[in-house]
């Protein structure tokens, strides 16, 4: 019963001090706030300051790689993805190219046969420099190198096949006779190809002038071609003022 009585006085003082501490509580708390927002803000500065300093060092690296390194490393990857799938198709015992094929949609078909067609599209005649190059390489893609006569010429000259600046090897190359044939026989064709064209119309002074533009003077010729034996009497009538 003591200690309850001895109890009682400590809980009243408890009591009476509960208003006081009351009292400071909402300056404390309002402390407290801002002591809150000032931690949040300066973890979120800290933050932001890292943040910006990882990005600055990753567009300095991307700054370092070559131009087309996207496409590069998107190249590779494809490549890669390619050589699992030939893998697979190895160790399953199918086809990779029938396999390949199946995966193409029509769609996906038809674009890429218009894509190998863009290729090397004839943008026309700019220079003669321009001309020979496409025919240059127009000639070496059709090239199919042997690859046996490749090695026995290799085998037969030894280490004078990689010729370096103190040779005197080069020049001395006899071609076969297969190989000169195959060269005639190309120069051939392309004589034969080079008589089809057909040369620019000169342009004639002294001809009418009856067009407002090129167009309409393409039009108005084949118009003449078809129609201009059944017009031509109404020409002259007109050109002489006799028409009717």
């Amino acid at each position: 019963m003591a200690t309850e009585a001895e109890r009682e006085p400590v809980s009243s003082e408890e009591e009476e001090e509960e208003p006081s501490t009351s009292a400071d509580d909402p300056a404390a708390q309002k402390r407290e706030e801002r002591l809150r927002k000032f931690r949040e803000l300066h973890l979120k500065r800290n933050e932001a300051r890292k943040l910006n300093h990882q990005e600055v060092v990753e567009e300095d690296k991307r700054q370092k790689l070559p131009s087309n390194w996207e496409a590069r490393k998107a190249r590779l990857e494809w490549e890669l993805k390619e050589e699992e799938r030939k893998k697979e198709c190895v160790a399953n015992g199918v086809d990779y190219e029938r396999a390949k094929l199946l995966e193409i949609s029509a769609d996906e078909a038809e674009r890429w046969e218009r894509k190998k067609k863009r290729k090397n599209p004839d943008i026309g005649f700019s220079d003669y420099a321009a001309a020979q190059l496409r025919q240059y390489q127009r000639l070496t893609k059709q090239i199919r190198p042997d690859m046996q006569e490749y090695e026995r010429e290799r085998d037969k000259q030894g280490e004078h096949f990689y010729p370096t600046s103190d040779s005197l090897f080069h020049g001395t190359h006899v071609p076969s006779k297969e190989g000169v044939d195959r060269m005639v026989s190309d120069l051939e064709k392309q004589i034969e190809k080079r008589e089809k064209y057909s040369r620019r119309r000169a342009y004639n002074d002294d001809a009418d002038i009856d067009y407002i533009n090129e167009r309409n003077a393409k039009f108005n010729k084949k118009a003449e071609r078809f129609y201009g034996k059944y017009t031509a009497e109404i020409k002259q009538n007109l050109e002489r003022g006799t028409a009717v």
